[in-house]
């Protein structure tokens, strides 16, 4: 559907604010979609994404700093996720042995057993949400998409 239509305007937009409204427009629907996932988990799309980014250590801790340069949600309060997955066993908070001023946060296995139920359903979740476009469109949308953040 067109933007305008989902938008319900009555003037004409120009293209950069068309492209503009369509990402927000987008970025919602397929936020949404995702959340819908996550919710029996009792999980946020950016606990998912702690998560996601902790089992990427393979059993090596990092420190919240690193979390957080990997966020895809760059202003999220790490401190507060963090506690939020503390509570439900997800990581855990250790003191660095070697400087006690930094602490290390791990996976547990509950949270390796949260991704991995996860795991299909957000590969479906994509799937879905991109079967309307061929490859070489999906390759030409994230190269476009890209190209954006190249300002």
């Amino acid at each position: 559907m067109r933007i305008e239509d989902e938008i319900k305007s009555t003037v004409a937009l120009s293209i950069a604010k068309k492209v503009i409204l369509n990402l927000a427009f987008t970025k919602n629907y397929v936020g949404d979609k995702f959340n819908e996932i996550l919710k029996p988990f009792e999980i946020s799309g950016e606990q998912y994404n702690v998560l996601r980014i902790l089992r990427g250590q393979k059993g090596k801790p990092i420190n919240m700093q690193d979390i957080q340069d990997r966020m895809v949600t760059k202003n999220s309060n790490t401190t507060r996720l963090i506690d939020k997955l503390l509570l439900k066993k997800m990581v855990e908070r250790n003191v660095c042995p070697e400087n006690r001023r930094k602490i290390e946060i791990l996976i547990t296995q509950t949270g390796l057993d949260t991704l991995a139920e996860l795991d299909p359903l957000i590969e479906n979740h994509e799937n879905g949400i991109t079967s309307n476009l061929t490859n070489p469109e999906l390759e030409q949308l994230n190269n476009l998409l890209e190209k954006i953040r190249e300002n």
